[in-house]
């Protein structure tokens, strides 16, 4: 296991694979703008012996074949940070990648991974790892797709000229509100502004035939104006501890995950919370996580709910009841 001294900063998953080095580069990137080390972690397991075959001088070659494969693969990751002028960290670890991951995620500020790889960390993001680190991650994890493509300023290479918004997919629940104060720290690290966004599923398109049904439109109109007057309370909230971030929001017509999808497109990074209240963080463990990962358009972020002094009181929280 990994001999943690202090905290382990943006830890990096990397297998080698394209995905995997985009995300090296994002975690990278990151770990300098938070003055954090960067440690990257590749991950090792041996296929189980034949049944019946007893040898251990064939187990232990396999091992040794498995993590000899694994110190190439980090070499990798060590020459794409040659010039790194940050602190970084390389290590091999025997175990399951998920497992690995949020082994460590404790001791870490960050966890970043690529969306698909060729094996061990990415090559399961879009399987069990797209549940189980999200869900059980002690710290934000932040999932790097192949769209994403880093571009640096004049002055220095390693700072990303991105000036993109981060995006906020929002509900009423307070997972997403703390979710809410990681975005606008993320935002106010890089020095842009902060998009919040809250959804609201159409209507089936047979109301269109059935004029009887119209009373529904007005219903629809009413949780459109009250999602957008609780959007307000909430970046009022945001803006009293983040004075000068610029902050824009909106309630948008569409899916969870459309809604998402779309967002991806058009900002440098996307967070959404790992539980809510309907919306679109509570759909995030289940299929809309493999849809938003297997097609989001830059890095997504899911944040853990977690304690925050700044966390609005329950005065705050009643004014953002479900809608009924």
């Amino acid at each position: 296991m990994l001999d943690i001294n202090g905290s382990l900063g943006v830890l990096v998953g990397f297998d080698g694979s394209d995905h995997a080095i985009r995300a090296l580069q994002w975690g990278a990137c990151e770990a300098l703008r938070q003055d954090v080390r960067v440690t990257v972690i590749t991950a090792f397991t041996v296929p189980r012996m034949i049944p019946g075959d007893t040898e251990a001088s064939v187990e232990v070659a396999n091992n040794s074949m498995a993590r000899q494969g694994a110190e190439q693969t980090l070499a990798e990751a060590r020459e794409i940070l040659r010039d790194f002028p940050g602190e970084a960290t390389f290590h091999v670890e025997y175990g399951d990648a998920a497992g690995v991951l949020v082994a460590h995620s404790s001791s870490a500020e960050l966890v970043v991974v690529g969306a698909r790889g060729r094996g061990g960390f990415v090559g399961r993001v879009l399987g069990s790892v797209a549940s189980a680190l999200p869900a059980h991650a002690a710290c934000p994890t932040v999932v790097v797709d192949r769209n994403y493509e880093f571009t640096s300023t004049n002055e220095d290479p390693w700072i990303s000229s991105d000036q993109r918004p981060i995006a906020i997919g929002m509900d009423s629940s307070r997972g997403s509100k703390y979710a809410a104060l990681k975005a606008a720290e993320m935002a106010v690290r890089h020095g842009v502004p902060l998009r919040m966004v809250m959804s609201v599923p159409p209507l089936d398109g047979a109301l269109m035939w059935y004029p009887e049904l119209g009373p529904r439109y007005d219903e629809r109109e009413r949780r459109h104006n009250e999602l957008e007057d609780r959007l307000q309370v909430i970046v009022r909230w945001i803006s009293e501890h983040f004075e000068h971030l610029v902050i824009s929001c909106a309630v948008v017509d569409g899916l969870p995950v459309e809604v998402l999808q779309e967002e991806t497109r058009n900002a440098q990074l996307t967070v959404v919370g790992t539980r809510g209240r309907g919306g679109l963080a509570s759909a995030l463990l289940g299929s809309t996580s493999s849809s938003l990962l297997m097609h989001a358009a830059g890095p997504v972020m899911v944040v853990p709910e977690d304690e925050d002094p700044r966390m609005p009181g329950d005065d705050h929280a009643a004014a953002h009841a479900p809608l009924r």
